[in-house]
């Protein structure tokens, strides 16, 4: 161990040369040229995964400018009085009634699919009495002339919603099984959860074992469905369709509830009254799926402007063109500043719709705030979509954070590391590790102790070690090894 004087960029440094001591002799466990080999390799190492983490970094950091939002706020305000203007609320919403229209013919193609012939009869009302034959189940009570009337209020306008197989939910699928293989019906009404045994006496599911019984009541489901989109076969004008998929969880928690023997509260309760009572003015799974109409024109457009702004940037400033590097600079999809221009375009167009709600129910409510027409105009989709948006931006600045700590964590490393480097350079400059090898193996192979520690003393002379570092004879060795001083 020798302390040395660095001048230069360097006050003073301290190298040290681990020493193993042993029965047989010692060595040296590593050299400056061993050391700089395996600071290089860190170094290496270091600048390998500062260069990965910085680019992670600028692949996840937005670069929109003032334009991309003012051009995805214009998108997002656009389709806001398009779900203003047009979309409204069940009954009163002109792109309502052209999806009404694109789910019957959808459903008048699903039974010839199914083999109804359109020839004798082309109605809607004939498709769906063909589908409803065709995928039968047992529990389609309709509360018209039997027990469920009375019983719990059952009737063609709540029958969808009330009864739990015509929901289309995992729990929806879970009952409608059920039903069928036990032959009941499984209702939700007034916060409880009812059952009907024997439901339908003349029902039968087909299937010769377990899997086949699966499969055929899985595509009862299905197909029931698909034959109540649109109302029933009975149904006159728009008829009642099945259930929206968000406000059907109203009924899975209190069958959930009621299976687990938990209370069912009050709010529970009322929630389930609120979504049934928005159901029976008309919103149902086709009004739903027409409010996803201005969110997706939203999306595309969105996408597109991003697309066509670095499609004319990439083509004014790239002189090496190719459609690789084409496609890198106009994807609309993977990077994070079309994600950013998206949360602005679904922040603007949910202000907007919420503040029309808003207002609308107040008019509607006199004053008062009217919670049904609230829930009857403000688009479910569109909150839903900007949810996703800002669960992702959180993500993406969460993440950040993390990168920019362990690139600052990298670049001191570095900085370390490299002087670290520059000042093993400095001593293989000054240093002959050879000739300090070959000192080292003759005092451990060679009888001649005396002019081997010589050589040691005029070693650290030239180095420019203290006097009073220096150990002159054996017995400063002695006492220095057996903790003395020199």
């Amino acid at each position: 161990m020798h302390i040395l004087n660095r001048k230069k960029k360097i006050d003073q440094a301290t190298m040290l040369l681990e020493i193993d001591i042993t029965e047989d002799g010692y060595e040296f466990a590593s050299d400056i040229k061993t050391a700089l080999a395996s600071a290089e390799i860190e170094l290496s190492a270091i600048t390998s995964k500062l260069n990965e983490s910085t680019s992670t970094l600028k692949r996840i950091t937005p670069e929109c400018d003032k334009l991309d939002y003012i051009l995805a706020s214009c998108s997002g305000a656009m389709c806001g009085m398009m779900d203003l203007f047009l979309m409204g609320k069940p009954g009163e919403s002109t792109v309502g009634n052209c999806t009404d229209k694109w789910f019957e013919n959808r459903t008048m193609d699903f039974a010839k699919m199914c083999g109804w012939d359109d020839s004798k009869n082309d109605s809607l009302s004939a498709a769906i009495k063909h589908l409803e034959k065709k995928f039968k189940i047992p529990y389609d009570q309709r509360g018209a002339g039997d027990a469920a009337s009375w019983v719990f209020d059952l009737n063609p306008m709540n029958h969808h919603f009330k009864s739990l197989g015509h929901n289309p939910t995992l729990l929806g699928l879970f009952f409608s099984i059920l039903d069928q293989f036990t032959n009941t019906s499984h209702f939700v009404s007034g916060g409880e959860l009812i059952s009907l045994q024997e439901a339908n006496g003349k029902f039968e599911l087909q299937g010769n074992n377990l899997t086949s019984k699966l499969f055929c009541g899985f595509m009862n489901w299905f197909g029931h469905l698909i034959s109540d989109m649109s109302g029933s076969s009975s149904s006159k004008g728009r008829g009642m369709g099945i259930p929206s998929p968000f406000w059907s969880w109203t009924n899975d928690i209190i069958a959930i509830k009621r299976k687990l023997n938990i209370p069912i509260r009050e709010f529970d309760k009322s929630v389930n009254e609120l979504a049934l009572e928005i159901y029976k003015q008309g919103y149902d799974a086709r009004f739903q799926i027409a409010q996803a109409i201005p969110v997706f024109v939203n999306e595309i457009l969105v996408r597109t402007i991003y697309s066509i702004r670095r499609f004319l940037r990439y083509f004014s400033t790239s002189k090496n063109r190719s459609f690789t590097s084409l496609w890198n600079s106009c994807e609309p999809f993977s990077n994070a500043t079309v994600k950013r221009m998206l949360t602005v375009a679904h922040g603007t167009f949910c202000l907007i719709d919420m503040g029309d709600a808003v207002a609308r129910s107040f008019i509607t409510g006199g004053g008062t705030f009217n919670i049904t027409e609230f829930c009857m105009r403000i688009n479910i989709v569109g909150i839903g979509r900007f949810t996703i948006s800002l669960y992702g931006e959180a993500g993406r600045g969460i993440r950040r954070h993390v990168l920019k700590e362990d690139i600052l964590i990298l670049e001191r490393k570095k900085i370390i590391l490299f002087d670290y480097l520059e000042g093993l350079q400095y001593l293989a400059n000054i240093y002959n590790d050879e000739g300090l090898l070959l000192f080292t193996k003759e005092l451990k192979e060679s009888d001649m102790y005396i002019q081997a520690f010589n050589k040691s003393v005029d070693l650290a002379e030239i180095r420019g070690v203290s006097n009073d570092k220096i150990l002159r004879t054996k017995e400063d060795i002695d006492s220095y090894f057996k903790g003395g001083n020199c």
